[in-house]
């Protein structure tokens, strides 16, 4: 069987194009994908470079580490939107801030691998086609020092600073997640799950390195977390593994602890309990009467991981979750499971589905 054709250098009359884009904006913004995740040292030389903040959609997170001051995430980038004159995008469909935060008045340069995927919303004004890693380093090849930038590097400050101090009154969602990755080596995985926890850390968790956000993304699959968790367990045992899920999440797939157990994959299963299909009930209250199929009638989670032969605990703050994830870490191969009860959780949607702005 052939294999795949390396992919063919980038057009150097849109490279040019592009350069000179750059080179003249005032306000650029860069955009990364899953696409970029090759491209890690180029992006961060070419946002250092550019005085950029860097953004991403689920897919490209850790692309530039999360405690890199010009990293920002999608509601910091939403606040920046309507001031941005330039967005270079790589290795990303765009598809949210074309379709839902708009265009008008912004030059969009786009890197991809597929010429159909670039012009698939609407035409850019430099298209690249190509791999990311190479574009990149063709766009810093001879690309101009831009004039300083320190206006805009404070308007991307002041926004950071305004978007972090409304997240954190996300309760208790902002204290769990700061707790899990307090617990969770630089390396380690974070399997992410549709919940309301898994909602807050898409926007706050700090991801350090490429490709350890494991999450359905444009899926958006319920009880993908757990069995998705064990997969990358497997395919990189010597790497701590944490999944997250919601009560109703985990039921999905709450049998493979079989799995689990009988082949030692000692992954560590955060399982936040409400009783509830937390997410559609509050959607039910806003839009119907009533509610509907929402109510669960959970088993103890602790000790259906123990009939399984799994370790079972529970955690009842943030403070008690860290110790537990980081007791279950150290099991290795004897997979843990720990139940977290909650009630009511703050909504995060306002800062999940953002409006248009241009």
């Amino acid at each position: 069987m052939a294999g795949v054709a390396a992919p063919a250098p980038p057009d150097p009359r849109a490279v040019e194009a592009a350069r000179a884009e750059l080179a003249a904006a005032r306000t650029p913004v860069i955009f990364v994908g899953s696409g970029a995740r090759g491209a890690t040292a180029e992006v961060a030389r070419l946002a250092e470079l550019l005085q950029a903040p860097v953004t991403t959609e689920l897919g490209g997170r850790g692309v530039l580490r999360d405690d890199h001051e010009l990293s920002v995430s999608l509601p910091v980038a939403h606040r920046l939107w309507p001031h941005a004159d330039v967005v270079l995008a790589v290795g990303t469909r765009l598809l949210r801030p074309q379709v839902e935060w708009g265009t008008e008045g912004l030059r969009i340069i786009r890197v991809d691998l597929d010429e159909e995927e670039i012009h698939r919303v609407s035409p850019p004004a430099v298209s690249l086609v190509g791999d990311a890693t190479e574009v990149l380093r063709a766009l810093l090849d001879g690309l101009p020092p831009p004039a300083r930038r320190s206006q805009w590097r404070a308007a991307v400050a002041d926004a950071r600073h305004a978007v972090d101090a409304e997240l954190d009154k996300l309760a208790p969602q902002v204290d769990l997640v700061r707790a899990m990755r307090a617990a969770l080596p630089e390396d380690g995985f974070f399997v992410d799950e549709m919940t309301q926890v898994g909602y807050v850390a898409r926007l706050m968790f700090p991801v350090l390195r490429p490709s350890t956000y494991v999450l359905p993304t444009y899926v958006g699959a319920l009880g993908f977390g757990f069995a998705a968790a064990l997969g990358v367990k497997v395919a990189y045992p010597d790497r701590a593994v944490l999944s997250i899920s919601g009560d109703g999440g985990f039921l999905f797939t709450a049998a493979e602890l079989a799995t689990a157990v009988q082949h030692g994959i000692g992954v560590v299963a955060v399982v936040f309990d409400d009783g509830s299909y937390a997410n559609v009930k509050r959607a039910q209250r806003k839009f119907l009467t009533q509610t509907i199929g929402t109510e669960l009638h959970n088993p103890d989670f602790v000790k259906l991981a123990e009939a399984f032969g799994a370790v079972g605990v529970r955690a009842h703050d943030p403070q008690e979750l860290r110790a537990e994830i980081e007791k279950g870490l150290a099991r290795e191969r004897v997979p843990t499971v720990i139940e977290v009860p909650v009630g009511e959780m703050a909504n995060p949607w306002p800062w999940i589905r953002l409006p248009r702005v241009r």
